[in-house]
C-alpha cells in the first residue's frame, strides 16, 4: 500500500515532468518550489524530520545536492525514494533558482535539547575527538554551524535527520569520502550528542 508521503512525491514528480519545462518557462521555479513545499515546507522548514529543513541553507550546497539527485550519484535510501524522480527533469538554471529561493529564507528555530548532551555535542563540534581522529566540525561547517559554500548549514536541522545522515556517511550508503572518514569513528551516543547540539542552534 502506497504511503501518503510516497503518494505526494509521485504526484509532485508527475506535476514537475508534465508542467515544467525549465528552459522555456520563466515561472518554472515557482512551480517547482510549490511542489517542494509538499515535503520541505513553503519556506523550507519541514514538519517531518524525514525531510531536511532547506531554509537559509548554503546555495552552492543545495545546487550540488540537487544535481547529485538528478544524476543519481547521491544514493542514500531517502534520496532514491524521494529525490531521484523529483530532480530528474530539472535544468541547471532551475536548480540554481531553487537554491537561491531556499537560501534566502529565514532559518528554522532550534529546538532545545538536554543540557548535558548539548554541551557534549558542542565540545565535539568545536574540538573534535583527537583520540578517535574525529576533526572539529566547525572547521568546515563554520561558526555555529551556519555552513560555508559547499559545506552545508547544520544549525536548526532536525535532530533525527542529522543522526540518519551521519549514520549514512558511516556506512557509505551516502558516499562522501571526507564525511566517511570524519564520522566512521563516532559512537551512536556521540552522533546523538552532536545532533542534539546542532538541532538546538538557529
Amino acid at each position: 500500500m502506497i504511503s501518503k508521503i510516497a503518494l505526494l512525491a509521485l504526484v509532485g514528480f508527475v506535476f514537475v515532468t508534465t508542467q515544467v519545462d525549465a528552459k522555456d518557462k520563466p515561472a518554472a521555479p515557482e512551480l517547482v518550489t510549490t511542489v517542494c513545499s509538499n515535503c520541505h515546507g513553503e519556506r523550507g522548514i519541514s514538519t517531518s524530520p524525514t525531510f531536511p529543513n532547506l531554509a537559509a541553507q548554503q546555495p552552492v550546497y543545495l545546487e550540488n545536492q540537487l544535481k547529485a539527485f538528478r544524476d543519481r550519484s547521491r544514493a542514500d535510501p531517502h534520496a532514491q525514494a524521494f529525490m531521484w524522480g523529483m530532480a530528474a527533469q530539472l535544468s541547471d538554471s532551475v536548480i540554481t533558482k531553487i537554491a537561491e529561493y531556499f537560501s534566502a529564507q529565514p532559518p528554522a528555530h532550534g529546538k532545545p535539547a538536554g543540557r548535558e548532551e548539548t554541551a557534549a555535542g558542542e565540545k565535539i563540534f568545536e574540538n573534535g575527538i583527537p583520540a578517535e581522529q574525529v576533526p572539529a566540525c566547525h572547521s568546515c561547517h563554520g561558526p555555529r554551524a551556519a555552513g560555508n559554500g559547499i559545506f552545508p548549514r547544520l544549525a536548526g536541522q532536525h535532530r533525527s535527520y542529522l543522526e540518519h545522515q551521519l549514520a549514512a556517511f558511516m556506512s557509505n550508503s551516502r558516499a562522501n569520502a571526507i564525511m566517511h572518514e570524519n564520522a566512521k569513528n563516532l559512537t551512536a551516543l556521540q552522533i546523538s550528542q552532536v545532533a542534539a547540539y546542532l538541532s538546538s542552534l538557529q
